[in-house]
């Protein structure tokens, strides 16, 4: 009898923090391609993000097993944190190849907005062959232009990508931030746990009003 390939959804991000549209994004897409896991993977040091203004690895990695830890189909790597220096995807993915000795199918989670910089990653066309793609739409977003990005990244690397339309959900971790430090509620845009979290360790909070929080 054949030995089942395990397909593992591979969602990276800053996390910071992580909310409640970074998980209906992930289960939807668990349920869509029938995937053993989705391993949430907090950026170390992005090469595309200001590391100065992010915060703490261990205040991101913690928050983001809060969020998660309810669903059996999730899991948390520290695998990014870990190391040091600038972190790269590709990079990562070759690193969970070697761990699953290439008997897995990995299916790279992200942003339909991350396509139309996909070809500034780092070794994009070993990335596309090594992992498929799938891009989650957001509300508001010109689907005929990501459509013409697909077209394009499909006919450049010869490797399909999936985009796939999820509940609307318009949340950012950047609106939450900006509203903790304004003093508006963040109730129901994240996990309780990961809002008692933020209010015992007093994250986001520069100039923060009383109340809401």
């Amino acid at each position: 009898m054949r030995n089942h390939i395990k397909k593992y959804g591979i969602m990276g991000g800053t996390f910071d923090p992580i909310h409640v549209g970074h998980l209906v994004i992930a289960e939807e897409i668990r349920c869509k391609f029938k995937l053993d896991k989705v391993i949430f993977i907090p950026a170390g040091n992005p090469p595309h993000k200001d590391f100065s203004k992010i915060t703490s690895g261990d205040h991101r990695y913690q928050m983001t097993l809060l969020a998660t830890i309810s669903n059996p189909f999730f899991d948390v790597s520290s695998i990014e944190l870990d190391k040091k220096g600038v972190t790269y995807t590709i990079d990562t993915i070759i690193e969970l190849k070697k761990c699953c000795k290439d008997k897995a199918e990995f299916y790279f989670i992200t942003g339909a907005d991350s396509l139309l910089e996909l070809s500034t990653w780092k070794n994009v066309d070993q990335l596309l062959n090594m992992c498929k793609f799938v891009a989650a739409t957001r509300p508001g977003f010109q689907m005929s232009k990501i459509e013409t990005k697909v077209k394009e990244l499909e006919s450049k690397y010869n490797q399909g990508i999936y985009t796939i339309s999820v509940p609307a959900l318009q949340i950012s971790s950047t609106d939450i931030r900006n509203r903790i430090k304004e003093g508006d509620s963040v109730k129901y845009l994240l996990p309780e746990s990961v809002e008692s979290y933020i209010i015992k360790h007093k994250l986001y909070l520069e100039n923060v009003a009383k109340g809401c929080l």
